[in-house]
């Protein structure tokens, strides 16, 4: 099968013809239609992440395919299928620890990620667990279903808390910083949970703050080369408001962190799932005597996931989709690393053909 791997922390991948994996008694082998490309696989091949690696591994935790086989144990309860069209839960949790126990897997102490050690989707096929995977309804695309389970999933879960927050509701204004892969979604569900909070984009490029204007804001700022007070002063202008009342921010850099923590009224709350930075400097008094309310919100769980793809089963989430060839990988991963990819990129495999029929395409590939 093709596989794009990692043989060192800030080389290229290595696009190589390697064996097809064999699954344990208890998982699933998944033939992979559509692997998202996500910020988190740069930041993983730079060394952001602190993981002892065994490498060769393969990334890719955004991963959509069908069912190509199944191992000995997989019970028939599972309700899977060889062709089920299925994605992938990403966080695999040891199953016994207090957070797996109510169903988040993806903070468990001793867990995994696909592509973060365990092999991941950017390879033709992919062996899972079978109590990660969730079936899925075959009319909806590969290349849309990969990125609900990262991109698509991380910013519904944070706009929960901030409605579990009582941040949300009519009158009130909810920000979203980043208009990429996450904030192309989070203003959808800001939308769709926000239940009649007004919502405004920050970021810095006007062709992203466009799309994020189609896909429902009702105000957008650049905020290119403006300082805290110009970006207040134009909110004011836009929205009669200089405040916000609520803030999901995902990217995470200290400026998004900085900006929004000046705009935060006595009990706003900021939810922050992005990672561009590695530690936050928020101002104490105001924090203490405004009653902010911080929060941090790591991926999803399995409901989470399963709640967002009944929304796209039911056509209420748009996509901003770039289709990737395998062999263009490493290209698209250098524009993601300097933020010049316009929605969610993702690699998309044929499930249609069998392996050998494109032995030819391997082997150019891999040189």
């Amino acid at each position: 099968m093709l596989a794009a791997r990692m043989y060192g922390y800030k080389q290229p991948l290595v696009l190589e013809d390697i064996k097809t994996p064999e699954i344990l008694p208890d998982q699933v082998l998944v033939r992979v239609g559509g692997a998202g490309m996500c910020r988190s696989d740069v930041q993983l091949i730079d060394g952001y992440f602190p993981l002892q690696l065994d490498f060769p591994i393969t990334p890719g935790h955004e991963i959509a395919g069908s069912v190509e086989a199944l191992g000995d144990r997989v019970p028939e309860t599972a309700r899977l299928a060889v062709g089920d069209h299925v994605v992938v839960s990403p966080g695999w949790g040891d199953g016994t620890c207090r957070h797996c126990r109510v169903g988040d897997e993806q903070l468990c102490d001793n867990g995994s990620w696909p592509g973060f050690g365990p092999p991941g989707g950017y390879a033709e096929f992919v062996p899972v667990p079978y109590r990660q995977l969730i079936r899925v309804d075959k009319k909806l695309k590969f290349e849309e279903l990969a990125p609900l389970t990262d991109a698509g999933v991380t910013p519904y879960r944070g706009i929960k808390k901030l409605r579990a927050a009582g941040a949300l509701g009519p009158d009130r204004l909810v920000a979203v910083f980043g208009a990429s892969g996450l904030g192309t979604y989070a203003v959808q569900y800001a939308k769709l949970l926000g239940g009649g909070a007004s919502v405004v984009v920050f970021a810095r490029n006007d062709e992203k703050l466009s799309i994020a204007k189609g896909r429902g804001a009702d105000y957008t700022i650049n905020t290119r080369r403006k300082v805290p007070s110009d970006i207040r002063e134009e909110l004011f202008s836009l929205t009669g408001k200089r405040t916000l009342d609520a803030v999901i921010d995902c990217v995470g850099a200290p400026e998004t962190v900085q900006t929004a923590s000046s705009l935060l009224p006595t009990s706003g709350a900021y939810v922050l799932v992005g990672l561009m930075g590695t530690k936050l400097e928020i101002p104490q008094f105001p924090l203490v005597h405004g009653e902010l309310n911080y929060q941090g919100s790591f991926w999803a769980n399995y409901l989470d996931i399963q709640e967002v793809l009944t929304l796209a089963q039911e056509g209420k989430i748009q996509h901003s989709i770039k289709p990737v060839r395998f062999q263009d990988i490493n290209e698209n991963i250098e524009l993601l690393r300097r933020g010049d990819i316009i929605g969610r990129a993702v690699i998309l495999f044929d499930v249609t053909k069998d392996s050998k029929d494109r032995a030819g395409a391997k082997i150019a590939v891999a040189v």
